[in-house]
């Protein structure tokens, strides 16, 4: 990138696409900055103090559910406990924030799979989102593990597997590259193996075919890394508004700087300025 890059407004979660290595963006207000070819610039944000809500535009002193204003998180089904705990979807039962959200975001089919991005996990997505979910964790390997009819069955799933399987990432060790090598194969079978009876039963409750295996390839990730930090420090535009250093990497959701990470979706909708500096 040889034009200057001095971009201003509100930053959102960065856009990523499949390539060797995943290639991200920069989205800020109506911009996007090419982020991979950055590697081993210096780089700035400067937080302007103002936060707007990713969904209404209102000004906000604070940011909830990576993006809200506080009215907008009681009330959009999008930011209701049940998207963190998806065995919590209550749907069903007719008390939905949002119906019509819930129809397009819910009741449809859903991907469990594993991954592997600080050791194995296991997750759930929207069958859509497969693989943006997997790059956002900054998963090293991923593979589908079944079909599910709806969010809330592949909330059940999940709790089953996690008997077994961690459903957390340790994004500490995800930055430091520090992933053991896995089979997700074979990791797939042993799971399907310690949790069959949990399917049987879920399969009982809710029709055969409401869960399905899946004999799916998995995706291996590389991602735009120069420098793997030793260290881990965090940026936090909340209590230094002015963030500089080398870009040496780019994995999850996170810009790896010299000086810190900073973590693009935990500021989403805060409005900044983004420069590429230059001596």
């Amino acid at each position: 990138m040889n034009d200057p890059v001095d971009v201003t407004g509100r930053l959102r979660k960065m856009p990523a696409s499949i390539g060797n290595p995943v290639a991200y963006d920069l989205a800020v207000g109506d911009a996007r900055v090419p982020m991979n070819e950055l590697i081993g610039k210096p780089v700035r944000f400067d937080f302007e103090g103002v936060i707007r809500c990713i969904h209404c535009d209102r000004k906000t002193k604070k940011s909830f559910s990576q993006g809200f204003c506080y009215p907008c998180f009681r009330k959009l089904a999008a930011c209701d406990t049940c998207i963190m705990s998806p065995e919590k979807c209550h749907y069903h039962l007719g008390t939905c924030r949002e119906p019509e959200w819930g129809e397009t975001h819910c009741m449809v089919e859903h991907v469990v799979y594993l991954a592997n991005s600080s050791g194995l996990k296991v997750g759930i997505t929207r069958g859509s989102q497969v693989p943006t979910r997997w790059i956002d964790q900054g998963a090293v390997d991923a593979i589908p593990m079944l079909r599910v009819a709806t969010r809330y069955l592949s909330g059940l799933v999940e709790v089953a597997c996690k008997s077994h399987v961690a459903d957390r990432t340790n994004w500490r060790a995800m930055l430091k590259g520090d992933v053991p090598e896995l089979d997700l194969v074979e990791e797939r079978q042993r799971i399907l193996a310690l949790i069959a009876d949990d399917i049987a039963a879920l399969r009982k409750e809710h029709g055969p075919d409401s869960i399905r295996e899946v004999d799916e390839q998995g995706l291996d990730l590389s991602y735009p890394v120069q420098i793997w930090p030793e260290k881990i420090k965090t940026h936090n535009l909340d209590k230094t508004p002015e963030v500089e250093g080398v870009l040496e990497g780019i994995k999850g959701q996170y810009l790896i700087l010299d000086t810190g990470v900073i973590n693009i979706r935990k500021f989403t909708g805060y409005e900044v300025r983004f420069r590429v500096m230059v001596d």
